[in-house]
């Protein structure tokens, strides 16, 4: 592909700046693909963020995107004036009516044409300037107000006004990033990264590519559940995030979810069945071998970021409740804090402390031999309230290790019956499914290697690549070749600084 169209790969939050499950995913996607050449855009807090991840040669441009701070000055223009303002002023009042009210078959219209206008503005630099209007303010506060919507009645404050507008200004920061127009689009989650790919796709024709893995718009409303701003604010974000995601699927030339729940969510959402085509998420057997005899003392394994969107405390809670009956259980956590996520393991810590459990518990950080942290333990869990398709739980039924999950997003699809999968937030019920596997040395056993066949069947990392090397020629125009596992993929495998890769936990 690099002699005709090459891909300009969108992400959030996510590579090369963090580790994780989707920044893996990137990674080896990029990794796997050595023959085709890759634009990051990667949307970031402040622009200031380390690259965490070895950039590959074939990555021929890294830019980050801050959505955070003041815009950069050099793009910074003047405000509109006359038939410009007053353009501006109808376009933006049809924008905010599409958050607010979302009539069937209104605001899906008014959202798309309104979003391809303020993209032309945010390109010459005039959106930013232009939203911090005074009128602009008042014309927000006007439309609170309107008769009928449901903000109408929550007395809407000028500090709200501020507020929305700084977040939705924030927000629509990566409508101004220009994509190489012989490229194709692919946003590897729904949301705030499509902007560009969206932007691309009405303008300049761009094909794009959408993947989720978790369900963005889904943890936006988690989010925003304990968010500290008044009801208007957060109707009005929530709002953008929904009319966004639509857009995203009613756009999309292909969207690719990593899990059948996520397909199902898509085609609720607005997508054409047609232009969905599911590509599980794969890890390398080689790198996650058999893990060999438990640990001699029962011990519970857990692989991730400390985040609230994993749901530590539910897990903590079973555990108290397995300590009763095994007193000798141990809870062992591998991986980081990211930032912003502190406190929470000063919850997390100060919720064990209460439940008498501290002695139990060890927070490992990140382990550079991450197919140890599965192999340290008689069993793998995971707690969260949102996944996609988790590598956690493939990695470690590669490894030959049982699992027990909370049923969310597409963990049921990966573990088959190969593990335990139980509601998300009941802690109890853990205890009892987990307590069940403890006390069954032989069943447990046999899951194990029940587990590590369905990977090497179903999820392998060669399976996924070659997946999205045949979308990405497809959506260039060009031929679609088969490509033969003993060819450059054994080569890479065999690849040295591939395995110390594996090896040293960054492929995690």
């Amino acid at each position: 592909m690099s002699h005709g169209r090459h891909v300009t790969m969108l992400t959030e939050g996510t590579y090369p700046h963090v580790h994780g499950g989707v920044s893996t995913w990137c990674d080896q996607l990029v990794r796997g693909m050595p023959e085709i050449d890759f634009n990051v855009i990667a949307l970031t807090g402040s622009g200031r963020e380390p690259v965490t991840w070895e950039l590959p040669r074939n990555v021929y441009r890294h830019t980050a995107v801050p959505l955070w701070g003041p815009p950069p000055a050099r793009r910074m223009r003047s405000g509109l004036r006359g038939k410009a303002r007053r353009r501006f002023t109808e376009t933006y009042e049809t924008f905010l009516l599409s958050l607010l009210d979302p009539a069937p078959g209104g605001s899906a219209r008014g959202f798309s044409e309104a979003l391809r206008e303020l993209a032309l503005l945010a390109r010459c630099g005039r959106l930013a300037p232009a939203m911090r209007s005074e009128s602009v303010l008042r014309l927000l506060m006007t439309v609170w107000t309107r008769p009928g919507l449901a903000t109408a009645d929550a007395e809407p404050t000028i500090h709200d006004a501020l507020t929305a507008t700084d977040l939705l200004e924030h927000a629509l920061r990566p409508l101004s990033v220009r994509i190489p127009p012989d490229s194709v689009a692919h946003a590897v989650s729904s949301g705030l990264a499509t902007l560009p790919a969206l932007a691309a796709k009405y303008h300049d024709e761009v094909p794009f590519l959408l993947t989720e893995h978790g369900i963005y718009l889904r943890e936006r409303y988690l989010g925003y559940r304990s968010a500290e701003q008044r009801w208007p604010v957060k109707a009005l974000m929530l709002g953008f995030y929904r009319e966004l995601n639509t857009e995203g699927y009613r756009q999309a030339d292909l969207i690719t979810p990593c899990n059948q729940y996520n397909r199902r969510w898509e085609e609720r959402g607005g997508a054409d069945s047609e232009r969905i085509r599911t590509v599980y998420n794969g890890v390398d057997p080689h790198a996650f071998p058999e893990a060999g005899p438990e640990p001699e003392v029962p011990t519970l394994s857990w692989c991730g970021r400390i985040d609230p969107i994993k749901d530590l405390e539910t897990l903590i809670r079973a555990y108290a409740f397995m300590r009763e009956e095994l007193p000798a259980l141990r809870l062992r956590l591998f991986g980081p804090v990211p930032a912003g996520c502190e406190e929470y393991k000063l919850k997390l810590e100060k919720l064990a402390a209460e439940l008498g459990v501290t002695d139990g518990i060890s927070y490992e950080g990140r382990i550079e031999q991450v197919a140890q942290a599965y192999a340290a333990g008689s069993i793998v869990m995971l707690s969260s309230i949102s996944e996609g398709f988790p590598f956690s739980i493939i990695e470690a039924m590669s490894c030959g290790r049982t699992t027990v999950s909370t049923d969310v997003g597409g963990v049921r699809e990966a573990v088959g019956d190969t593990g335990l999968v139980v509601p998300p937030r009941e802690p109890e019920t853990m205890a009892r499914a987990t307590l069940a596997l403890l006390r069954d040395d032989e069943r447990r056993a046999e899951l194990g290697r029940m587990s590590r066949k369905r990977v090497v069947e179903k999820f392998t990392l060669h399976q996924s690549v070659d997946g999205f090397r045949h979308i990405y020629r497809e959506l260039s125009g060009q031929p679609v070749l088969p490509v033969h596992v003993g060819d450059e993929w054994t080569q890479r495998l065999a690849d040295p600084w591939y395995k110390e890769l594996a090896a040293d936990g960054s492929l995690w």
